[in-house]
């Protein structure tokens, strides 16, 4: 029972808490997030701080050189290829499809039967149904069926947008796991822009860029919060409305 007691608790406590938050949003606009590394858009698990012994090593010249170990020089590659390296992300998506099927289906079947002879009962059977009866039509089943569809999709998209992200993890085989977040807040609406994914490092340009579509297992949402959202979108009660009604 009181176990019982202190999760009705919790989740009163979770929704009060919920709604204030709410309520303060709603009065004062949305808020941006707080900046952090690796934004929380997908599970990585890495130390992106170097080591005091890897900074040692870093700083040890090597013998009759004049570049520390590890260093990036004027001749190095500058494209990112560490935890931590930030990479550009070009986001040009414009895709078209157009799809329009039609389908039509009839069909119709009869079916008749009957008994001439049936061990002279065929004469009874008429005296029992003197009004109609004919042993020659005593089945007689008829059927029909027609079905109509049609159904088109035509969809246009067009996102032409630049976000810098940050290497998170180096995977095994070498790629590379990306991550990044842009937020800007105009009056009382947020526009959230976010991209993670895995990418080649070949697949870089020499100006640490790279498309969109070089991304492997790419999450790109685009979006907003703010009055402006929360009018457009469909009240809480009509969407669950909608979304259970059987009719």
């Amino acid at each position: 029972m009181r176990t019982i007691l202190t999760i009705t608790a919790l989740t009163a406590a979770a929704l009060s808490l919920g709604a204030c938050s709410t309520a303060v949003e709603a009065v004062r606009g949305p808020e941006l997030a707080p900046i952090a590394y690796p934004a929380a858009l997908v599970p990585a698990n890495q130390m992106y701080v170097p080591s005091a012994q890897q900074q040692q090593e870093d700083r040890a010249a090597s013998a009759n050189s004049l570049w520390r170990t590890g260093t990036r020089t004027f001749f190095g590659d500058q494209r990112a290829r560490r935890i931590g390296d930030i990479v550009t992300v070009n986001i040009d998506i414009d895709d078209r499809a157009q799809t329009q099927n039609t389908t039509q289906r009839s069909r119709s079947n009869e079916i008749n039967a009957g008994v001439t002879n049936f061990f002279g009962l065929e004469t009874a059977m008429g005296q029992a149904f003197p009004a109609g009866f004919d042993p020659t039509a005593l089945v007689g089943m008829g059927g029909e069926s027609n079905a109509n569809g049609s159904g088109s999709v035509n969809r246009s998209e067009k996102v032409s947008l630049t976000i810098a992200a940050v290497v998170t993890d180096v995977m095994a085989n070498g790629n590379l796991v990306i991550q990044g977040r842009q937020e800007v807040r105009t009056n009382r609406e947020v526009r959230e822009l976010t991209v993670a994914g895995i990418v080649r490092p070949e697949d870089i340009s020499s100006a640490n860029t790279i498309a969109h579509s070089q991304i492997a297992e790419a999450r790109i949402s685009y979006g907003g919060r703010g009055d402006i959202s929360r009018v457009q979108a469909t009240p809480a009660a009509q969407s669950l409305v909608e979304r259970f009604s059987p009719f």
